[in-house]
């Protein structure tokens, strides 16, 4: 709340200020500011509704919301970087004089700011893809309030203005850069594909060395959200064994894929001699 508080004051500010000195580059950070406060706005939501209980009708809760949150944060980062691009490329075509001082200071106060803000979030960051999405807004907008600034410098001592054009372009396409990267693992959680660190095949082999097991087949491993790493499958028995023996059969393999692979919630259907397809992936 704080951070949202902090990047509408900057945002309201450099927007002001960016229509008095003429500054692209000033405009294009409150635009990226604004982004932040909607970012930090979904983040916030999201963290809140993941917390709630699961219900009859809602049976894993809200427990993909970050996720959903970190792949809109990711999406306005590069639809904003995409049309900074384009104001860029048209002021270089026709640089106008701007005024410097307005931009300094707007400059240092998104730096101070966002520094703080970045602060605030740092740790919560840290393997939470949902917050990670806002603290990446913020350190780039930081970031991006010191290009302006020295932007800024250069327009006041040597009257280039050409460099305002030019900083707004870095900013865009280092947006684009980190927005990516977070919108395609954003996209791989919600379409439940296999992590990128697991290894079916090997999985399958640290499987079938459990006394006990003929074949697991029918695989699906996925991510609920970043804690939950599910896995599904079928199990072919050696033998017909009881329920209580599946058990304890059951914790070993359970035990195997938490420990080497870190899949923490098991779902698998035993069977005996059932005629079915028994391939690894199956297109159910």
């Amino acid at each position: 709340m704080i951070s949202i508080l902090l990047n509408i004051l900057i945002t309201v500010s450099q927007v002001i200020g960016g229509l008095i000195s003429g500054s692209l580059s000033l405009i294009s950070d409150a635009l990226h500011n604004f982004s932040d406060v909607v970012s930090l706005i979904i983040s916030y939501v999201a963290r809140r509704l993941s917390k709630r209980k699961a219900s009859n009708n809602r049976t894993f809760g809200y427990k993909r919301a970050e996720i959903m949150a970190a792949f809109v944060n990711a999406a306005t980062l590069i639809l904003v970087a995409i049309y900074l691009v384009k104001e860029a490329i048209e002021r270089f075509v026709e640089p106008v004089p701007i005024k410097s001082g307005i931009v300094i200071w707007m400059a240092v106060l998104g730096i101070a700011a966002n520094g703080f803000s970045v602060l605030l979030l740092k740790e919560s960051s840290k393997g939470n893809m949902n917050m990670k999405s806002a603290y990446i807004h913020l350190l780039t907008d930081m970031l991006a309030s010191v290009a302006v600034l020295i932007g800024g410098l250069v327009m006041k001592y040597f009257e280039v203005y050409w460099i305002d054009s030019v900083l707004t372009f870095a900013i865009a396409i280092y947006l684009i850069f980190v927005g990516w990267d977070l919108l395609k693992n954003a996209t791989k959680i919600l379409m439940l594909f296999t992590p990128d660190e697991i290894d079916i095949k090997e999985l399958v082999r640290e499987v079938h060395k459990i006394e006990g097991v003929k074949k697991l087949h029918h695989i699906h491993v996925w991510h609920l959200n970043e804690d939950e790493l599910h896995l599904e499958a079928h199990l072919d028995c050696d033998e017909n064994i009881t329920l209580l023996e599946f058990d304890t059969l059951l914790h070993k393999i359970e035990a195997v894929l938490d420990d080497k692979f870190g899949i923490n919630h098991i779902n698998i259907q035993p069977e005996y001699k059932k005629e079915d397809i028994k391939d690894f992936i199956v297109q159910d």
